[in-house]
């Protein structure tokens, strides 16, 4: 990946900002971009030793691209630094969750899942070295900067690294929209302890190594004439009910 990269928009260069996991080179402000979101980027920049350039319109556009929608601000910023595994395994035993993906090679895809993931309490993302897209500018944008505050990890071989999960006293649950339990209906029990949702691509599933790793598969309900949800969707319905029933089991919420 390049040293620097531009990001922009307001969300995202503030979720940058704010998390400060990357490494930054400068901030470019339309000149004449005015209000309290600029105001509180400025400031959230200086808070994080990054220089502020006040530029035109013309020069943003040549960062970020004509096409660009950079709502007046493009941040110069490096790459996301990448976890290893051992460190998402970290937090609270028996409320550890974690999202795994196989082969979702779609960015706008990655990064929705990634924002459905880290607003359900998802602790991380575990993505393989091959068959998955890098941290880009364009994930971060279709993440609403939601990747900004998720550690993510590559592992070689997705279906061992969910061994050694295990072996970690995780639980593995996958979506299997042909033969899993229906999500709704199934035990509470399914949805108890450390839990790492694994994803594959739409259309593929999961490659038989890494659903031979499953303990649970899960198949969402469906009512209309559509056969399938997109994998970000799916993972959206899938993440909220699990955090829906550990809320219910640990006796935080109502039914």
């Amino acid at each position: 990946m390049r040293e620097s990269e531009p990001l922009f928009g307001l969300h995202v260069v503030r979720e940058a900002l704010s998390a400060r996991h990357r490494k930054f080179r400068r901030l470019l402000v339309a000149v004449d971009q005015k209000g309290v979101e600029v105001e509180h980027l400025t400031a959230l920049a200086h808070e994080a030793g990054v220089p502020v350039d006040f530029v035109s319109r013309g020069a943003i556009a040549l960062r970020a691209g004509p096409s660009a929608r950079t709502q007046g601000v493009v941040l110069e910023a490096g790459p996301i630094p990448e976890r290893t595994l051992a460190a998402l395994r970290g937090g609270e035993r028996g409320r550890r969750r974690l999202v795994a993906l196989d082969g979702v090679e779609d960015p706008q895809n990655l990064g929705a899942i990634a924002r459905v993931a880290e607003a359900a309490g998802a602790q991380g993302l575990v993505l393989t070295r091959h068959r998955s897209p890098p941290l880009s500018a364009a994930v971060a944008r279709a993440s609403a900067g939601a990747i900004e505050h998720l550690p993510v990890a590559r592992v070689t071989n997705l279906a061992r690294a969910l061994e050694e999960l295990q072996g970690d006293g995780f639980w593995t649950v996958g979506a299997d929209p042909s033969e899993g339990d229906d999500l709704f209906s199934a035990p509470d029990r399914t949805f108890q302890g450390d839990l790492v949702v694994v994803l594959g691509a739409e259309g593929k599933g999961l490659r038989p190594a890494v659903e031979a790793r499953l303990d649970h598969r899960l198949r969402i309900p469906m009512e209309g004439r559509v056969a399938s949800l997109n994998v970000s969707a799916a993972a959206a319905v899938l993440l909220f009910e699990i955090l829906r029933r550990s809320r219910l089991w640990a006796g935080h919420g109502s039914p």
